[in-house]
């Protein structure tokens, strides 16, 4: 007897059944004339059965004309606004209780006019994301002739773009909207004036919406696109696969969960993968933490200073070819031996990993293990068939851009407030870096290394302008007079920003490097030996001390890149 009395309650308490929340539909926007009245009808469903209902006004005064029988599953509540005597925008809000206690609301948007005065229609509720525009049209009739109108907003800013004629008796006015980077309710309350100085209201609610935000939980293993004005962020360590294509289109910021060890977040092109991110220099597209609150059309982070590294990983793309290693094929550092789709390097010269343009990578480099690290850009055995331009490196925690072997040449390049090395060179790379910037990073300006297999090729460093700030050296060679010795030509880069104990190592001499067109602006009461450390007059003759003739280009950089935005180019 007594289990079944507890088996009646366990039975009673957790099979009751759930009813859903009651759903109100408010009418459209209603005009009412000052001191008169309007009905006002709000449709229901109530699961739970209809309880209680009440009503609050704003402009006025509103009472329940026709309420619904009690238990109504759905039905209509009528409810009669009387205006005040003050013209303007009117509201009536229906709250709706169901025999569960649950409760809903909703709103009914009055215009509250004077007779003979502007009577505008009010609009359709629209929809815009955060920071984008919308038009609203506001339809008007004016007895007096239409003089004037003045908005008032909420939710963002907005303008008219096409006025009344001057004395029409109707017509349109519309109005751009633009939202705030909030989302939630916005609105655009317009009065127009007529000729006698008489006025009316119309008000357009605004629904804001948040950009569209997808997570990447998964290997990409099918041609797939990243679309504009949507936020991607990456769960995990992210590869695409070999045949497949990620393309991402203009504006798009992809964000990287918190994450280090096995779990840093990164995204990492496999050899044979491809990835087509073409970003403008109107719409680059961001690479960044998701702690980072920034939002499509955005340069500056609203929350984070451009010091703020080791948020997630980076993005690595590996290709097939060839490196100076113990081996054709070699797991890239900052991935764990035991994913394959790390491996790179091969013998194709001309291998395609895609196009890399207008590209912004921000605070980067999580640690997977001691001195493992993740570059903000990791080229991996990336052939030449692969375009890279236009790239800015931000803030990571490891290198800027490092290269491990490969024939990829780049171009456009500036790496600022990078932890280790801003320019990072290794495993015989063969190919040209073109215009580069680099700005005050942790360790070495220039790590230019040689070969470590019997592949040897040189790379090509010209065009740049180096602030060394509080790095540790200006460039670093190998220069063991051994087969592993930097194998580089450098060409028209100006220094500056130099402080003592920083410097150029002595030039290798197993390979023919050439260095010309050197320029470096000194601390005072400092030699060009201190820094440019050759102790041959066939070095320092190349360097020009004071003078700042040649150099990176900065003006590609404006507009689309947080360092040019900054102004921390200003004066480059």
């Amino acid at each position: 007897m007594i289990f079944l009395v507890l088996y009646a309650l366990i039975c009673i308490t957790a099979c009751k059944k759930e009813y859903d929340m009651p759903v109100i539909t408010a009418p459209g926007n209603t005009t009412v004339e000052v001191s008169k009245s309007v009905d006002l009808s709000f449709s229901f469903v109530a699961d739970g059965g209809y309880k209680s209902s009440s009503v609050t006004a704003t402009g006025g005064t509103a009472t329940v004309k026709t309420a619904p029988s009690a238990n109504s599953k759905n039905g209509n509540i009528v409810v009669t606004f009387t205006a005040g005597s003050v013209t303007g925008a009117g509201s009536v809000v229906l709250t709706i209780v169901d025999n569960e206690s649950q409760s809903q609301s909703a709103t009914a948007v009055l215009s509250i006019f004077e007779e003979g005065a502007p009577v505008i229609t009010n609009p359709a509720t629209s929809e815009v994301v955060v920071m984008q525009s919308v038009d609203i049209t506001f339809p008007f009739t004016a007895e007096g002739g239409y003089k004037s109108s003045n908005l008032t907003v909420t939710g963002g800013t907005a303008v008219i773009k096409t006025d009344g004629v001057a004395g029409a008796t109707s017509g349109n006015v519309i109005v751009t909207y633009t939202a705030a980077r909030a989302s939630g309710a916005g609105s655009v309350i317009i009065t127009i004036t007529d000729n006698n100085n008489k006025s009316g209201q119309g008000t357009a609610v605004v629904n804001v919406l948040a950009f569209p935000t997808i997570s990447v939980t998964e290997n990409i293993n099918e041609n797939t696109t990243w679309e504009t004005g949507k936020v991607y962020i990456l769960e995990g360590r992210i590869s695409v696969l070999s045949g497949v294509t990620l393309t991402i289109e203009p504006g798009v910021v992809i964000k990287g969960r918190e994450g280090s060890g096995a779990n840093a977040t990164a995204l990492l092109i496999a050899r044979g993968g491809k990835l087509m991110a073409e970003g403008t220099a109107e719409s680059p597209i961001i690479f960044t933490s998701i702690a980072d609150e920034i939002l499509p059309g955005e340069i500056i982070s609203p929350n984070l200073e451009p010091t703020v590294s080791g948020l997630w990983g980076g993005l690595l793309v590996l290709g097939k070819a060839p490196i100076s290693a113990a081996s054709d094929a070699m797991q890239i550092e900052g991935i764990p031996a035991s994913d394959l789709n790390g491996l790179y390097g091969g013998t194709e010269a001309t291998d395609n990993s895609g196009v890399l343009k207008y590209i912004s990578i921000r605070h980067g480099g999580a640690n997977i293990g001691e001195g493992n690290e993740i570059n903000g850009l990791t080229l991996g055995g990336v052939g030449s068939g692969t375009t890279i331009e236009n790239i800015e490196i931000v803030a990571n925690d490891d290198d800027g851009i490092e290269w491990f072997g490969g024939t990829v040449n780049v171009k456009n390049v500036v790496v600022w407030n990078v932890g280790d090395d801003a320019i990072d060179t290794d495993q015989s790379w063969g190919g040209t870096l073109d215009n580069f910037i680099v700005i005050n990073p942790g360790d070495e300006c220039l790590e230019l290394d040689g070969p470590e297999g019997t592949m040897v090729a040189k790379h090509i460093i010209k065009n740049g302008t180096v602030y060394a700030g509080n790095a540790q050296g200006l460039v670093d060679l190998d220069d063991a007079n051994i087969p592993s010795d930097s194998y580089v030509d450098i060409d028209s880069v100006y220094f500056f920003g130099l402080k003592v104990g920083q410097d150029f190592d002595s030039v290798p001499t197993y390979y023919p490097c050439t260095f010309s067109n050197l320029e470096a602006t000194l601390p005072a009461g400092t030699t060009l030996e201190q820094f440019f450390k050759d102790g041959s007059s066939a070095f320092t003759t190349a360097v020009n001390a004071g003078e700042n003739t040649v150099g990176a280009d900065a003006s590609v950089f404006a507009g689309w890149s947080w360092t040019a935005v900054s102004g921390s180019l200003n004066g480059f």
